[in-house]
């Protein structure tokens, strides 16, 4: 049991933090505050103190030089170790065995090199689980965000039996099977881990319900851990004023203008993540032009895939996948005025919005997601109203599944299909379903989620 306490009631512990820096040339450190769900959700609690990692060598000499924000306590782990932790074992191992995304003929294969990461892995979570306890007040509250920290309940209970601990998955869970893949005592340790939290929590029923029958196949059960559900929702009030302001006016006309008059828009909004099955969703589009040749010239796939863990090969090589078979669509239907997928792979938050609003058909087909956002943003901000094509392997499935169109996100002949059935559906009939899946979409906002998981664990 640690000695000293720290003041802090309610801690947040995540990878990212709010905050990034930024060494400029005359040494002078800049503060970049970060935006995204997490951020928002958490501002409803005034007094927290987020505990996060410093990401790269701007944050890591803001830390050396005791350059601090209120509120926030950045950790300065070793930059070897947070890379074997973070791309290593996180986004390379934990990330696909989630996401399902093996090409298990090659892949994985666990030998001395992933034995190395995973110490990585243990020393990253141990330095929060000893900075958590260092900060926390006696009997206050931790909430733990992700795969990224999956050691850190366990590690925390052993240094301060007193505080409530919860843990948040915002991706998937792998069923049994699946998850079996990794070395049994990993594996183990990473079950193990989880439960030392006094309640866990997942964005959908089904992603619980597979940790659950992990541990009951692996471990022998929960051993006393409550599992919970919290199904992150859109924030209406922010999106509708963001969506309206000057920056994205101006891109909904030039977005207009790149489509040409008169036509429908077919749009996505990804990163370029292997699980977002972007490539798939191009074919469907291609193999509706095939076989639908009255709506050529008539309408438009606007795709926004935004280059993401680009220092990993594999990402590297899918993001030019998108882009070779984009321009593969362009080159077999395009004409000298229409140009059949607009693709644009700069991140642009202002321009996605403007998609957003335009948007005829959204196009939300992952292999497999946590919850999916972008599925749960577009209704809330689409002027006209809009067809959502989801995949039935999106959490957001689960709230949304009544008024979408739902495809099998390896069935490109059924997506095909999804796509005529979206384009053609009359006017009324879209603009009902719109506004049931915004109603659906706006259930548990940002905040009202956190606060949620709060109540739960002080239950």
């Amino acid at each position: 049991m640690a000695s000293t306490h720290g003041a802090a009631e309610v801690l947040v512990a995540s990878n990212r933090g709010p905050v990034s820096y930024v060494v400029g040339d005359d040494g002078s450190i800049e503060t970049k505050r970060g935006g995204g769900g997490l951020v928002s959700a958490l501002s409803v609690v005034e007094d927290k103190l987020w505990v996060c990692a410093a990401l790269d060598d701007g944050d890591r000499t803001a830390v050396r030089q005791g350059v601090a924000e209120p509120g926030v306590r950045m950790l300065d782990i070793d930059a070897g170790v947070h890379a074997d932790a973070y791309n290593g074992i996180a986004n390379s191992v934990l990330w696909f065995v989630h996401h399902m995304l093996y090409q298990t003929p090659l892949e994985p294969s666990f030998g001395p090199e992933f034995r190395r990461q995973w110490a990585s892995y243990e020393a990253y979570n141990r330095a929060f689980a000893e900075a958590l306890a260092e900060e926390a007040a006696p009997g206050a509250t931790v909430i733990v965000q992700d795969y990224h920290l999956a050691l850190v309940p366990g590690m925390l209970r052993e240094l301060r039996e007193d505080l409530r601990i919860g843990h948040f998955s915002h991706t998937p869970w792998a069923p049994v099977d699946y998850f079996r893949m990794l070395p049994d005592d990993i594996a183990e340790q990473l079950l193990r881990g989880m439960l030392g939290a006094d309640r866990l929590a997942f964005l959908t029923r089904r992603w619980a319900d597979a940790f659950t029958e992990c541990c009951t196949r692996i471990i022998g059960g929960t051993t006393g851990t409550r599992v919970g559900v919290h199904g992150l929702g859109a924030d209406a009030d922010f999106l509708r004023e963001r969506s309206h302001r000057a920056d994205v006016e101006e891109r909904l006309a030039a977005l207009r203008e790149q489509i040409g008059p008169g036509r429908k828009a077919v749009v996505r909004v990804d990163r370029t993540e292997l699980s977002k099955n972007i490539v798939r969703g191009l074919h469907a589009y291609e193999l509706f032009l095939d076989l639908h040749p009255e709506w050529r010239e008539k309408v438009v796939h606007v795709a926004f895939a935004y280059p993401s863990r680009q220092d990993l090969a594999v990402y590297r090589d899918y993001t030019a996948e998108v882009s070779r078979v984009a321009e593969a669509v362009n080159a077999r239907f395009g004409t000298e005025g229409w140009t059949p997928v607009v693709l644009h792979v700069k991140d642009d938050f202002a321009r996605s919005l403007a998609a957003y609003r335009l948007a005829d058909v959204a196009l939300v087909n992952p292999i497999r997601d946590g919850m999916n956002l972008v599925a749960k943003e577009v209704p809330v901000v689409s002027d006209d109203g809009c067809v959502l094509v989801l995949s039935r392997e999106a959490g957001a499935f689960e709230e949304l599944g009544e008024d979408a169109l739902v495809v099998n996100p390896y069935d490109v002949s059924g997506t095909a299909a999804a796509l005529a059935d979206a384009l053609a559906m009359p006017a009324d009939e879209r603009a009902e379903r719109t506004k049931r899946l915004a109603a659906a979409s706006t259930a548990l906002p940002p905040g009202a989620w956190f606060l949620d998981q709060l109540r739960a664990l002080g239950d």
